[in-house]
């Protein structure tokens, strides 16, 4: 789960978004091309779609979220970073089967850290509203910790799975296979699989055909 602080500022600030945000870019930048337009799924305090947005400068992206409580600190993030490249935050619920972004293709839709922090149908919406937006050629990246079959979970992450039921019975840990049935489901399959630091893993999703 993000926490989420109060920089000095007043800004919501994610610790875990500002450690993760460059080893992201990083496998970001082996996998898009130079240009494209990108959709972020719950983008929380901003910090990953200002990082981005700075770094990948010729491509346009649009941040979304469930609330808009953190799109004041979102504006003032893209204002402060002077980018042109980033829309205004939009609301967006994945159990909607209308997407309020219309229905322009994209080449990347990202989601991070939300699969654990919402409710199992959640994955089957994010899974059916990216198969529906995906240009040809475009990728679903999802970021978090999973459960694996045969690949030992770390105590970190077993530990984090426990807190996260014991807070809320539908939150947890997926399992990476389940997500994938959800994903075959809605047309997707798993692409790429990179293992990243903190027991997190990239997920990148293609169209099946």
């Amino acid at each position: 789960m993000m926490e989420i602080a109060m920089t000095m500022n007043e800004l919501a600030f994610s610790a875990a978004a500002e450690r993760n945000k460059q080893p992201i870019l990083e496998v970001l930048r082996t996998l898009l091309p130079e240009e494209g337009h990108a959709l972020e799924i719950s983008c929380g305090t901003g910090q990953h779609v200002a990082w981005f947005a700075a770094h990948l400068p010729l491509w346009t992206w649009q941040p979304t979220d469930l609330t808009a409580d953190l799109f004041p600190d979102i504006m003032v993030r893209i204002t402060e970073a002077r980018l042109v490249n980033v829309q205004p935050p939009q609301l967006l619920n994945v159990l909607s089967d209308a997407w309020p972004i219309g229905h322009e293709p994209q080449d990347l839709i990202y989601n991070a850290n939300m699969l654990h922090i919402a409710p199992w149908a959640c994955c089957a919406g994010l899974m059916r509203g990216a198969a529906r937006l995906l240009a040809p050629g475009g990728r679903l990246v999802t970021y978090g910790p999973y459960l694996e079959d045969e690949v030992p979970t770390s105590e970190g992450n077993l530990k984090f799975d426990a807190t996260l039921r014991a807070q809320n019975p539908d939150w947890g840990i997926r399992r990476r296979e389940d997500v994938e049935d959800q994903a075959r489901a809605a047309g997707l399959r798993l692409a790429v699989r990179h293992s990243m630091p903190a027991n997190n893993l990239l997920l990148v999703w293609q169209r099946s055909d």
